[in-house]
């Protein structure tokens, strides 16, 4: 279904709810809003399969455009609204997208785009274009006004065209095959999470992520399928998240271990101080989650924690449910779509128990790197083309949960033993004085690698070599010798994506560059 549908039945419940500005926007205004857009896409010439950009901070017009492409058969991509002008350019070039959606908020970055993306032939400026803006921009609501809010004659369903975060370099597109399937049938995403997580239309969702990313976008979008809620931060905040779901009685939300990290680390009063019982299902993804972290939340929010694995090039995904984690702390889950293979370097399959790169076979799902056949190749297993894998790491036990060991592309190889930063950073998370932590591998005379830890102190803690001892000390008595960290270096703010994901490249450029190449 879509919002049309629902619009006819209960117009005036809440599609989306801004939890910052109490904004609402009804199923009736949704409809209207994205049947104009569609409108204006037709006129403007584009058909199934053609590509439009959004880049926008998390506002509610942003269901709007969503809506507009699938409902058109067009190709969505959502741009990091915290990117330069530069960056959003390139991906806004790559896709091919011809009209692009932004803001006033993100107009000084916008504002470059034209230059990178000569394509892209209209820009619409949500809430106008600030005074002394290009002609180039034009204000989206009275773009939009000057068409009619009745549907397409034919609304075939669009997809979404995401980018990678970029984490490990370019952001690369991921395509997928459009269904040929009318909107009307609804999104694939909403059997899913109609399935696995009971979502209805009388769930109220919380996205405390930016829309750009896929988890938040798949999801939002999926429950308006349903005809639920959606209640958006504008960014996340441990406090502000904890009082969205007591005020709007929220049922289902969905976070990264980092949001759970900072909200078990607020004062007891805080977290105490608000009602959290209308939850039903709480999942979380995107990385994964110390295991101590996991039992934490369970012992504050009981059993409804849910955990799944997945990309955005959906070629597979495990799930697992509270009581199945519980028997199984620190598993990922078992497949609900795809085989799980584990494959060494050499690509043979490993048995239960052995640690490697985790490919996904799924019959009749296929996806591609948008423009980079190479990248698509890299992904495929060298004799197995339909076994896929996204780069982690990782293991199956005897009874085919799937456990994640790290990113390959973060492995560090020390002496010839492999390290996994994820070990490690899951028992420094825990030390009370640590707000956010990174291990990387930095060059090493004699081993090649050696094992550094980065860390973001809690407000109010003061870096000091007393810090880095105490810090060092604690990760011994946790850790076999080998994994830990010979060094302690200190970060304000370490370079975390909003969506919860490192941005660990950063790091490791700052050791292994020409002007960082420093022994350590």
């Amino acid at each position: 279904m879509h919002p049309g549908i629902h619009a006819q039945k209960t117009p005036d419940k809440p599609a989306a709810i801004h939890a910052g500005t109490g904004e609402v926007l009804t199923y009736a205004d949704l409809d209207a809003g994205s049947n104009r857009l569609a409108q204006l896409f037709w006129a403007e010439g584009l058909r199934p399969g053609d590509h439009v950009a959004v880049f926008l901070e998390n506002h509610l017009r942003y269901f709007e455009v969503a809506w507009a492409a699938l409902r058109s058969g067009l190709y969505l991509t959502t741009v990091n609204r915290y990117l330069t002008g530069p960056e959003a350019g390139y991906i806004v070039a790559d896709c091919g997208a011809r009209v692009m959606v932004s803001s006033r908020a993100v107009h000084e970055a916008a504002s470059e785009v034209p230059e990178h993306a000569p394509g892209c032939t209209r820009y619409l400026v949500v809430d106008g274009p600030p005074d002394g803006a290009s002609e180039r921009f034009e204000s989206y609501e009275q773009a939009v006004a000057a068409h009619p809010q009745e549907p397409l004659d034919e609304e075939p369903r669009g997809e979404f065209m995401l980018y990678s975060s970029g984490t490990t370099g370019r952001p690369k597109g991921i395509a997928r095959p459009l269904s040929g399937q009318p909107v009307s049938k609804g999104l694939g995403m909403a059997r899913t999470l109609r399935g696995l997580f009971q979502f209805d239309a009388d769930s109220v969702y919380l996205s405390p992520a930016p829309m750009y990313h896929s988890a938040p976008i798949g999801f939002t979008t999926a429950t308006q399928s349903l005809g639920g809620t959606v209640v958006m931060l504008g960014r996340f905040d441990a406090i502000e998240a904890l009082r969205a779901i007591e005020q709007y009685r929220v049922t289902h939300s969905q976070w990264v271990p980092t949001m759970f990290s900072r909200m078990l680390k607020l004062p007891e009063a805080d977290r105490a101080r608000f009602d959290l019982s209308s939850q039903r299902v709480v999942m979380h993804a995107a990385a994964p989650c110390p295991r101590k972290v996991k039992e934490e939340m369970f012992a504050w929010w009981g059993p409804i924690l849910h955990e799944y694995y997945a990309g955005t090039e959906a070629n597979g995904l495990t799930y697992v449910g509270p009581e199945d984690w519980l028997a199984h702390p620190g598993t990922v889950g078992r497949p609900v779509l795809g085989t799980i293979h584990v494959c060494g370097e050499d690509g043979s399959e490993l048995p239960a128990g052995e640690a490697g790169l985790v490919y996904f076979e799924q019959k009749g799902a296929s996806f591609a790197y948008h423009k980079d056949e190479k990248k698509t190749r890299s992904a495929q297993h060298p004799e197995h083309p339909t076994w896929t894998a996204l780069g982690d790491v990782g293991y199956v036990d005897d009874e085919g949960y799937l456990y994640l060991t790290d990113r390959a592309s973060f492995m560090i190889i020390s002496g010839g033993v492999n390290i996994y930063p994820q070990e490690i950073e899951n028992e420094l998370i825990m030390h009370p004085k640590v707000e956010d932590v990174a291990v990387v591998g930095v060059p090493h005379e004699e081993f090649g690698e050696g094992v550094k830890a980065v860390v973001q102190p809690m407000a109010g803690v003061e870096p000091s070599e007393a810090l880095a001892e105490e810090l060092l000390a604690f990760a011994r008595e946790r850790l076999a010798a080998y994994k830990c960290p010979r060094s302690v270096d200190f970060e304000a703010e370490l370079p975390r994506l909003p969506t919860g994901k490192l941005y660990k490249r950063l790091l490791k450029d700052r050791y292994w560059g020409e002007k960082n190449s420093r022994i350590v």
